[in-house]
């Protein structure tokens, strides 16, 4: 039995208060909950689009649902990372870490935005995620799980490898949406 690519992005929205909490709250191996419950929305976002796709599950609601349960999960647990002094006291640039926190969600707002209106113009596959936009999230989603699990493991300093990578995934970030506003130039300045 194929569970529907639509349940496992309820799922992932309903991780994201659940991890909001494991974060906030103070109790043994918080961190660790945190990260789990970050992998296994990440992993649900992977299945939900391989099942769409492979069974012919797609639907109207799933395609709605899926970015919001992915801009909701990155942004939120970005936020809370944020909020967090105990993070930004160890990282190695608090503030080059707050500005790719506002590249990354201000690129999910307009490239957001951007979709909304092309579809609305009838050419939203002219914005069609790229190959970037992948390894973008993919840095994104291993970047915030390193940053909400925090300890050392096997004495390497998560945090700070999941800074760095974080930093990629800003980079990234910016490619990506120059490639989406490129495909969308000459119908936005028409």
């Amino acid at each position: 039995m194929i569970i529907h690519p639509n349940k496992l992005t309820v799922m992932r929205i309903a991780a994201v208060p659940l991890i909001v909490i494991c974060f906030m709250l103070d109790f043994p191996y918080a961190n660790w909950v945190c990260w789990a419950v970050f992998t296994l929305a990440g992993i649900t976002d992977f299945l939900d689009g391989y099942l769409a796709r492979k069974y012919n599950l797609e639907s109207k609601l799933g395609a709605f649902l899926d970015p919001v349960a992915d801009k909701l999960i990155v942004v939120l647990s970005l936020i809370i990372i944020v909020s967090s002094q105990r993070h930004l006291d160890e990282m190695l640039s608090p503030m080059l870490f707050i500005l790719a926190v506002l590249v990354i969600v201000g690129r999910e707002v307009f490239v957001s935005a951007l979709r909304e209106w092309m579809a609305e113009q009838g050419k939203r596959d002219n914005v069609a995620v790229s190959q970037i936009g992948k390894f973008k999230t993919m840095a994104q989603m291993f970047s915030i799980g390193g940053l909400l699990l925090r300890d050392d493991v096997f004495g390497l300093p998560i945090l700070q490898m999941s800074e760095l990578l974080f930093y990629v995934a800003a980079i990234l970030t910016l490619w990506s949406m120059m490639i989406y506003l490129r495909a969308a130039w000459s119908d936005l300045v028409a």
